[in-house]
């Protein structure tokens, strides 16, 4: 019998590669604890899965009305292994499998995946998939995880591809609501947000290729204490700026304050821009500025900034009303030929 499950991807609103960064103070505490702001998003990863014995196959629909599979992937150590050396759709769940394989005795999943979720734009699709294998493996061979065992498997799992991720794309196995993470050295702590008022967010699918493993990885190598004044400027907006951003952030949530968060939104974007950017090719992103700066989002938004790892994936703009929301939405899919997605926190969406 098949097993229903909805994992969601994630918005990170603010504190992008804190999380990961403050994973250094496990070993060097002069470096700043990581502080991040993070929220589910209205689209993820719908999945039909049940067990199989000796393989792992997953056939999947994505956003853009692509069908990938059905790939089997036998669970044996050689094989899942061979899998996750990859780069494909496929590479993060085996490499989830083996994580979880390696921890307790557990035989292969077989998958249907119905994804409205962006490949590759920021929005943690890889996490998602990678929290969708934990929990479905959970459920169907009665492993009783918690929502942060979970997340650590399936960090461990994405770990394992080479990625150099932290520990925020996981907050997806929350769900929707808005959780603030720190990371002080290796051990996360998590508390969801209350919002004080609606929010109308729009996050927008630039349409366009970024290499996230080249970004984290020379992000990385301004870490620990890399000498120059680019590595120093990262590790600073990274850290005490980007704390005392993320605590304005919170205020304005519980107050409801939409203005207040979208022009720290436009804030954040130019320290990142100012501090962090100089240090990966990637980050220059001009399609992303190209948007951000349009007089449309100047008219019907309050600010915005870039999302997840940055680059020219997503960006994400506080729209001032629903209504603001959707012509914004229409003007630029029009102008510029991206894709926008709905986001409403608080109040009913």
């Amino acid at each position: 019998m098949n097993s229903e499950f909805f994992v969601p991807g994630r918005l990170c609103l603010f504190g992008e590669h804190s999380d990961w960064a403050g994973e250094y103070r496990a070993a060097h505490p002069e470096i700043a604890a990581g502080r991040c702001l993070v929220v589910g998003t209205d689209q993820g990863l719908h999945a039909s899965a049940k067990r199989a014995d000796g393989f792992l196959e997953i056939t999947a629909e994505l956003a853009a009305s692509e069908r990938v599979g059905p790939e089997r992937i036998g669970t044996d150590e050689r094989s899942l292994t061979e899998a996750t050396s990859g780069t494909g759709f496929f590479s993060y769940a085996a490499a989830t499998l083996a994580e979880l394989r390696s921890r307790y005795e557990i035989g292969g999943l077989q998958l249907f995946v119905r994804s409205d979720l962006p490949v590759r734009k920021g929005l943690s699709s890889s996490a998602a998939i990678c929290v969708l294998i934990a929990r479905a493996a959970s459920h169907i061979y009665e492993l009783g995880l918690s929502i942060e065992q979970e997340m650590d498997i399936a960090y461990a799992g994405e770990r394992r591809t080479g990625s150099e991720c932290g520990r925020m794309d996981q907050i997806c196995a929350f769900g929707r609501g808005p959780v603030v993470m720190q990371i002080d050295g290796s051990k996360p702590r998590f508390d969801p947000i209350r919002c004080g008022g609606v929010f109308h967010l729009l996050i927008v699918d630039l349409c366009r290729g970024k290499d996230t493993r080249k970004i984290l990885t020379d992000l990385n190598a301004c870490f620990p204490a890399t000498p120059g004044s680019i590595p120093a400027g990262v590790r600073e907006a990274l850290g005490q700026r980007n704390q005392a951003i993320v605590a304005e952030a919170c205020a304005h949530l519980g107050a409801g304050n939409g203005e207040g968060l979208g022009r720290l939104m436009t804030t954040a974007q130019q320290v990142f821009d100012e501090c962090v950017a100089p240090a990966c090719s990637e980050l220059a992103a001009p399609r992303l500025h190209e948007v951000l700066s349009a007089d449309v989002v100047r008219q019907l938004g309050w600010g915005g900034k870039g999302v997840g790892s940055q680059g020219d994936g997503c960006a994400q703009i506080v729209a001032r009303s629903a209504d603001d929301r959707a012509e914004l939405a229409r003007l630029l899919e029009s102008r510029f030929g991206v894709r926008c997605l709905t986001l409403t926190l608080g109040g009913n969406p």
